[in-house]
């Protein structure tokens, strides 16, 4: 079965290049992050002729937003992530799809709203580590994915490509996600590519063209899962088309 995770940086602008993706690739599932639009205006009858069961959680104002697509079907687990009852931003959904359970995120990014902005990062990332310690807990084969807006390690980004104070490598942003991976989570990416783990994103520009990018779209499994690890790769084709993304498809394939 294949899992990915795209953000695309606006569902109605990026529909076609999501379309060719879902043809190159056949995915079984795929999270997608970042819909820039309200959940009644999410193309879900495209995506339905396409062979997809859909559910959108978006947000007004043209920020934040996820979905979930399957082929046959899944039972929608969650919403929104436990522990801030305050929080309404469009970023968490978690499904359960033949026999696992899948959780698509959309971390915040920290670098907007000052010192608050960063600190909602931070509280985020403890929620999403206690509510995934839950599910490991209760023995539920699991995948995270989506946008995780951390660059865990220098080789998850181009030299100079963020300052060091940018919240996407903020050393507090880093030590809370090896606090998630230490509750024995794999990096899917990684494991495959560990000498050179590719890039999911590079911003407009000649980012993508000079290769200054970053990793920071992740698929993170629980050790069930990570046992049918065949393959993890980043579709760069489609970061390469006309008007995409600034992220490329992350997608992995395991064996039933």
């Amino acid at each position: 079965m294949r899992l990915a995770t795209f953000n695309v940086n606006s569902i109605r602008r990026r529909m076609p290049q999501l379309l060719r993706f879902l043809d190159r690739h056949a995915p079984d599932l795929v999270v997608l992050q970042e819909l820039k639009c309200r959940s009644e205006e999410f193309p879900a009858m495209e995506l339905s002729a396409a062979g997809y069961a859909v559910h959108a959680l978006g947000q007004g104002g043209g920020r934040n937003g996820v979905a979930v697509l399957a082929r046959g079907g899944f039972d929608l687990l969650a919403e929104a992530l436990p522990g801030e009852a305050e929080d309404t931003e469009a970023r968490f959904l978690a499904v359960g799809w033949r026999g696992l359970t899948v959780a698509g995120i959309y971390l915040p990014n920290g670098n907007s709203g000052g010192e608050a902005g960063l600190a909602y990062k931070w509280r985020w990332m403890e929620r999403l580590r206690l509510w995934t310690a839950a599910q490991l807990d209760a023995f539920r084969p699991l995948a995270l994915l989506g946008d995780f807006n951390v660059a865990p390690t220098e080789a998850d980004l181009a030299p100079g490509a963020l300052a060091p104070t940018d919240a996407l490598v903020h050393p507090e942003s880093r030590a809370r996600f090896r606090a998630l991976m230490h509750l024995g989570l794999t990096d899917a990416l990684l494991a495959l590519h560990p000498d050179h783990p590719p890039f999911t994103y590079w911003d407009y520009g000649a980012a993508f063209e000079e290769n200054r990018g970053l990793r920071i779209d992740h698929a993170l499994l629980s050790a069930e899962l990570a046992e049918r690890l065949t393959r993890a790769e980043v579709d760069t084709a489609a970061r390469a088309e006309e008007s995409p993304s600034d992220h490329a498809p992350v997608w992995i394939e395991l064996s039933e």
